[in-house]
């Protein structure tokens, strides 16, 4: 029985580990561009669970283990995001507090 960590699961260390080419963009675009492909990545998890379970009600899958292993990524992925948006906002609110 193969173990993989949790971040291969979640697919977010790839957002991590992707590098922009030698023309560099702003920091704000590379933000930008790293928040829309987080929340694009929850967004399909929580996609992809709300279909397993409409799978399992019909009957069509019954895998209840697949289905809960499939919320579990979709609730922890958000639980992420959320984290990585609080922590954002706060430093710019720290940031706003600063005086020149």
């Amino acid at each position: 029985m193969e173990l993989n960590s949790i971040e291969s699961g979640l697919g977010i260390n790839k957002a991590f580990s992707e590098k922009t080419d030698a023309k560099a963009s702003s920091p704000a675009e590379g933000a930008g561009k790293f928040f829309s492909e987080l929340i694009s990545k929850v967004n399909d998890m929580q996609t992809q669970s709300e279909n397993s379970i409409q799978a399992l009600a019909s009957g069509e899958n019954k895998n209840l283990h697949e289905v809960m292993i499939s919320m579990e990524k979709a609730s922890i992925s958000f639980q992420f995001m959320s984290s990585v948006r609080n922590k954002a906002l706060e430093a710019y609110q720290e940031v706003m507090r600063m005086q020149v």
